[in-house]
């Protein structure tokens, strides 16, 4: 006689379940099917991979949580699946840009097909310029600045733009007005800057050259914190996926780096200071989140000679003891990269159990253990810039772009290497050397340097 176990019970077990999972158990019987397409079930997978908590049963209309899950998959996959004739490719004309580039769009969490995407530069005028990628115009701009811009970072879900000059100024730009929203002297020059959204609102956190961390609100600006964190200037912050830590780290080599608790930055205790804790390893010069397993970052260190690089994972955990909240750091997993490989300059994780890095022109995929899991032989030349994103890994070399994928659930391969671009822009490009990329869910952005200025590059879908 067969046993049928209550809905309750089985949406319980249902819901350690990931997408390929769902998907096959909704195909056993009519009774799991029932319980498969639950919106409970969907909006938890959405939770899990996007920031949509905000978004609402409202926002959905007609359409299930299954169908969003699987729409913004679809948008997701439009790029690994995209070949060099879907693209429409803008190039800028004699225009030389300084700095970084970043994205004022989001990936959209709508129903809606792929809205545009927007990116943020700056120009040698020093001005801060927004541009259409798929129509590849300058949209607006502000006012030529008294001083060289230093720093950019963006807030895409309030539409924000933050600067810092070389003057020491933090302003906040909407990227419509011609004047910034707030304007705030700093007394030291800021090096590093995280904007974030939280359940408290929106913040900045910045590291200054005296090794002090400030956090504002945004977009007002407004004073909420100040922590001596290091004796030295702060070269890394990085906030984690969930906005629950904030990792910091000095540009004297052998002081530890820290991590904060993001809620006592932006919500200080009265005489009391943020809680923190140090990761007990010296000589850090890199450090990522991991995207699928919020509380885990994985440290890169290096020798002061270069010729010794090891890799250390830790998950960050909070415990109550003696009445107070203490942060505690596990070293999970740790090795040395092999004498032979050349020391890396970027790294890049994604499901907490690997670390992708680039070496020569090769990308290379391992284990937080060690094992070498994948290796790719997509360039000719020295990988010389990478991009790397909860979706996706981009690699530059020369003239050429590689797009590759993180497979769903870690699963393997890891890493699916999908579209290869090269010398398909033309014009005074040609022979540059792209110095900067970048992508979303619809477009590629290149920052390509020809003699002494720059150019971009705006590669979008057209599918």
């Amino acid at each position: 006689m067969e046993i049928q176990l209550p809905d309750l019970a089985l949406k319980r077990i249902f819901s350690f379940l990931d997408l390929f999972g769902l998907l096959q158990a909704s195909q056993v019987n009519k009774h799991w099917n029932r319980i498969a397409e639950s919106d409970f079930l969907w909006r938890s997978l959405s939770l899990q991979r996007w920031d949509c908590s905000n978004f609402t049963d409202q926002h959905l209309g007609a359409h299930t949580w299954k169908q969003f899950f699987l729409h913004q998959r679809r948008k997701e996959l439009q790029l690994a699946l995209a070949q060099p004739h879907n693209f429409i490719y803008k190039v800028t004309k004699n225009i030389a840009y300084e700095m970084e580039l970043a994205y004022l769009s989001g990936n959209s969490l709508t129903m809606k097909e792929q809205e545009k995407s927007i990116i943020c530069s700056i120009s040698p005028k020093r001005e801060l310029c927004t541009w259409d990628v798929q129509e590849g115009t300058m949209i607006w701009s502000s006012p030529v600045q008294e001083s060289y811009f230093s720093n950019l970072v963006t807030l895409p879900q309030m539409h924000l733009a933050i600067t810092m000059d070389q003057k020491k100024t933090i302003k906040v730009w909407n990227c419509q007005d011609r004047d910034a929203l707030a304007i705030l002297p700093m007394p030291e020059s800021c090096y590093c800057m995280e904007a974030y959204l939280t359940k408290d609102g929106p913040f900045l956190t910045v590291g200054d050259a005296a090794g002090d961390i400030y956090t504002f609100t945004l977009p007002g600006l407004r004073d909420v914190s100040k922590v001596t964190a290091f004796q030295y200037s702060i070269v890394l912050l990085h906030c984690s996926p969930d906005k629950k830590w904030v990792f910091a780290c000095g540009a004297h080599r052998r002081t530890l780096p820290q991590v904060f608790l993001t809620e006592s930055l932006v919500r200080p205790s009265e005489g009391s200071a943020p809680l923190s804790t140090s990761l007990p390893h010296k000589l850090c010069v890199s450090a990522c989140w991991t995207p699928e397993v919020k509380n885990r970052i994985t440290l890169m260190s290096q020798s002061t000679t270069g010729k010794k690089t090891e890799f250390i994972t830790f998950d960050l955990t909070t415990k109550r003891t003696g009445g107070q909240t203490v942060i505690q750091a596990h070293e999970i997993a740790s090795f040395q990269l092999a004498a032979h490989l050349e020391p890396p300059i970027w790294m890049g994780a994604n499901d907490g159990y690997t670390i992708v890095f680039t070496n020569g022109p090769y990308l290379l995929l391992f284990s937080i253990t060690g094992f070498l899991l994948q290796r790719f032989e997509d360039h000719q030349a020295a990988i010389n810039n990478f991009w790397v994103d909860p979706r996706y890994v981009l690699t530059t070399s020369k003239n050429s772009v590689h797009v590759y994928m993180w497979e769903e659930g870690g699963r393997h391969p890891h890493l699916r290497s999908c579209c290869h671009l090269e010398n398909i822009w033309h014009g005074p490009t040609t022979h540059g050397c792209i110095s900067s990329v970048m992508c979303d869910n619809a477009s590629i952005v290149l920052k390509v340097t020809v003699s002494e200025s720059s150019t971009l590059v705006m590669c979008s879908l057209n599918m």
